[in-house]
C-alpha cells in the first residue's frame, strides 16, 4: 500500500477480514491480557495504519503491560533502532510505523519515537496520528514543555484553536513565566470563541488544480484592507474543508502578511512549509513573520509607554521586552545561521542582531561574509560602515561607507542614507569640507532630507 493511498479510518470503515481481530483486541484488553491484544492490534495497524483507534488501544495495551505511568517516560531520545527508523522514514513511511510501534511497544512514553511517529504521521496526511503521537509525548513527560508548545502549533495550524488553548492552558500551569504559552492561550481562546460564530457558507469546496491558479492570481491583485479581510474569511472557509491544501494555506498566509497580521501570517506560513516538505522559502517567511510579531508587540508597548510617560511600571515592562527581544533575535538568527552557513542574508540578519545587541566584534566576520551577495550588499556595506563607526575606527567606517556609495548611481533613498552616514562620519573626525561635500549631494535632490538643508544653509552663513 503507498504512502497516497492509506488515510484516517473509523470502526465503521474497517475490512471485513480485520473486524474478528478488533473485537478480540478490545476484548483481552477488558480481561487485562495486553499482551494477546498487541498482536492482533500489531496486525490490524499493519493492514491499516490509518485505523487510530486501533492505534490507541495498542497504545494503551502496550502502557499495561510494561507498568508505564504518565511521567514515567525514559530520559533517552529513542529506544533501540530510533535512528534507524528515522532514515527509514523517509524512504519507506509505512514500514517506518509498523517499526514504530514494535519499539513504543516496549516503552509506549518515549518522546524520540513519539515525534517520529508525529513527523511520519505528518507526512503521510494522518493528522489525527500526528496529533496522537505528540499528545502521547506529552503525557508521558509532562515536564517537557517543549514537546507540548511543539503540540499546540500543530492545533494552530490545523485551526483547532479550541484544542490548542488547552494545551497552552497546560504549559501555564508547569511554567507561569512561559510568556508565549501565556499568549498563545489567549490568541487560541479568542479563535475558538470567533470560530462558534463562523457560518458554513463555504461548506464542501474543494480547491483543484484551476482554483489553486485563481488563488495565485488573486495574491498579486491589489486589494483593499475590506476585500483582503473578505478573502481572508473566504480562505478560512476553504482551509477548514482541507487544511492540508498546500494552495489555500500558502494564499491565507500571503493574504494575513498583507494585512499585516503577524502571528496569523507566522501560523500558516509555518504550516505550508511543513505541508510543502521542506520548502526554504516558506520556512524563511514564517521567520520573518515571527520576527514581525515580535517587533509588532514591542511597537505597541513603546506606544502605550509614550502615551504614559509617568507609567513606570509600563515604562519597566517596556525595557524588559525591548532588551528580552534583543537577545531573543540574536539567538534565532544564530540558530538559522547554523542550519545554513552558506546564506548571505541570514549572515546579514546576524550581524544586524548583533549590532542591535551592541556586540559590534560578533557582527563584522557576519556582514563580511554577507557582502557576497550583490542584491543585498548596499545595504550590508551600510550597516558594516556604521558597525566601524561604533567601535570608533573611522577609517574603515568611511572605506566601507564610500564603497557602498561608488556602487550606486541613482540617488535614491538608500544612497542619501548612505551618504548622510558618510557625511555624519566626516563630520566627526573633523574633515568638514568632505562632510559638507555629502550633504550637498543630498541638498541637490532633496531639499527636506532630514536636517541637511540646516547644515548646507548654514555652512554658507559660517
Amino acid at each position: 500500500m503507498s504512502d497516497q493511498e492509506i488515510r484516517e479510518i473509523t470502526e465503521v470503515e474497517l475490512p471485513a477480514n480485520l473486524k474478528d481481530h478488533w473485537k478480540s483486541a478490545k476484548a483481552s484488553v477488558e480481561r487485562n491480557n495486553p499482551g494477546y491484544a498487541i498482536k492482533f492490534l500489531q496486525a490490524i495497524l499493519k493492514e491499516v495504519p490509518g485505523f487510530l483507534n486501533a492505534r490507541k488501544l495498542v497504545r494503551q495495551a502496550a502502557i499495561m503491560a510494561t507498568g508505564a505511568s504518565p511521567g514515567s517516560a525514559k530520559k533517552g531520545m529513542f529506544g533501540s533502532g530510533g535512528g534507524a527508523i528515522s532514515r527509514q522514514a523517509k524512504k519507506d513511511a509505512p514500514g517506518a510505523l509498523v517499526a514504530i510501534e514494535k519499539e513504543l511497544e516496549k516503552d509506549p512514553f518515549n518522546l524520540g519515537i513519539n515525534e517520529t511517529l508525529h513527523d511520519v504521521g505528518l507526512r503521510m496526511n494522518l493528522l489525527d496520528t500526528a496529533a496522537f503521537a505528540l499528545e502521547t509525548a506529552r503525557k508521558g513527560n509532562p515536564e517537557n514543555t517543549k514537546v507540548a508548545h511543539k503540540l499546540a502549533q500543530f492545533y494552530v495550524a490545523r485551526d483547532m484553536h479550541m484544542e490548542a488553548a488547552s494545551v497552552y492552558r497546560d504549559i501555564v500551569k508547569h511554567d507561569p513565566a512561559d510568556g508565549a504559552a501565556v499568549k498563545g492561550e489567549k490568541d487560541s481562546s479568542a479563535k475558538a470563541s470567533m470560530q462558534q460564530n463562523l457560518t458554513d457558507d463555504n461548506s464542501g469546496i474543494k480547491v483543484d488544480s484551476a482554483g489553486a491558479a485563481e488563488l495565485e492570481k488573486a495574491s498579486r491583485t491589489a486589494l483593499t484592507k475590506d476585500q483582503l479581510q473578505d478573502r481572508a474569511a473566504e480562505l478560512v472557509g476553504k482551509y477548514q474543508q482541507d487544511a492540508n491544501n498546500l494552495a489555500v494555506v500558502k494564499q491565507l498566509a500571503n493574504t494575513y502578511e498583507q494585512l499585516e497580521e503577524w502571528s496569523n501570517a507566522h501560523q500558516f506560513y509555518d504550516w505550508a512549509h511543513q505541508l510543502s516538505d521542506g520548502d526554504v522559502a516558506l520556512k524563511n517567511k514564517a521567520a520573518s513573520m515571527k520576527d514581525n510579531a515580535a517587533d509588532q508587540y514591542i511597537k505597541d508597548v513603546t506606544a502605550a509607554a509614550e502615551a504614559e510617560p509617568d507609567n513606570e511600571e509600563l515604562q519597566a515592562q517596556l525595557a524588559e521586552i525591548s532588551a528580552s527581544r534583543v537577545k531573543e533575535r540574536v539567538e534565532e538568527c544564530e540558530e538559522r545561521v547554523k542550519q545554513n552557513p552558506t546564506d548571505p542574508k541570514l549572515r546579514y540578519d546576524l550581524g544586524l542582531a548583533y549590532y542591535d545587541s551592541g556586540e559590534h566584534s560578533e557582527a563584522i566576520p557576519h556582514l563580511q561574509q554577507a557582502t557576497r551577495n550583490p542584491h543585498i550588499r548596499t545595504k550590508v556595506l551600510l550597516l558594516l560602515g556604521r558597525t566601524f563607526a561604533a567601535k570608533g575606527m573611522t577609517d574603515l567606517a568611511i572605506k566601507q561607507l564610500s564603497d557602498a556609495n561608488s556602487e550606486l548611481t541613482v540617488m535614491d533613498n538608500v544612497k542619501k542614507e548612505i551618504l548622510y552616514e558618510l557625511g555624519c562620519i566626516y563630520h566627526e573626525a573633523g574633515r568638514k569640507d568632505e562632510a559638507l561635500d555629502c550633504f550637498k549631494q543630498i541638498y541637490e535632490v532633496d531639499y527636506g532630507y532630514r536636517d541637511v538643508a540646516a547644515r548646507v544653509e548654514g555652512s554658507y552663513e559660517d
